[in-house]
């Protein structure tokens, strides 16, 4: 009884969000630790299912690589207007060790349009990974992060080594460039 109460209250806490249809453009480097596809025109990347606790162990990945690690959704509007930076960042850094990652939170049913979609437009499949909200509890959010509890999104996570940086709600550019720039140091 209390995982679905929990379960339901992650779900409701995601759709929190206002649902926006904008749409972001443009084009990004792959810096995801998949082979980047140079001909990305003719065969786009696709997003990848990851389970809970396969995430977790790439969430707690503690070498000199910063992880740039982003939880968003399509139909939320401050996690799309956010997107942009993050692709510009992605761009910037191609080739410092620095990997970005996006962790989509839209129910299954979407994955397959909406998210498809939105990883074709932006160029972005091969740094999507798909999570099934279904699958998560508590547990997944206390073993993961220090203050996040999947109540809202966007959520952002920065690992480096043992450092590690939580950021909950629309990054601006600033402030992502701040973030990133005090792991680079």
């Amino acid at each position: 009884m209390k995982k679905i109460i929990l379960s339901t209250l992650v779900f409701t806490a995601l759709y929190s969000c206002k649902k926006d249809g904008q749409k972001t453009e443009g084009t990004a480097a792959d810096s995801l630790s998949t082979v980047h596809n140079t001909n990305t025109a003719s065969r786009p990347s696709i997003p990848v299912e990851v389970s809970p606790e396969d995430l977790s162990k790439y969430l707690a990945k503690n070498n000199d690589t910063l992880y740039v690690t982003n939880f968003f959704a399509t139909w939320c509007g401050p996690c799309m207007r956010e997107i942009p930076s993050f692709k510009d960042k992605m761009e910037q850094l191609k080739d410092k060790p620095v990997k970005f990652t996006f962790i989509n939170l839209d129910e299954r049913t979407e994955w397959n349009t909406s998210v498809k979609d939105f990883a074709t437009e932006n160029n972005l499949g091969g740094n999507i990974i798909l999570l099934d909200g279904q699958k998560l509890n508590q547990d997944f959010f206390t073993n993961n992060f220090k203050q996040w509890d999947g109540g809202s999104i966007p959520f952002t996570l920065m690992r480096k080594g043992d450092k590690t940086d939580e950021y909950l709600g629309m990054m601006t550019e600033d402030v992502l460039v701040s973030k990133i720039n005090s792991f680079l140091k």
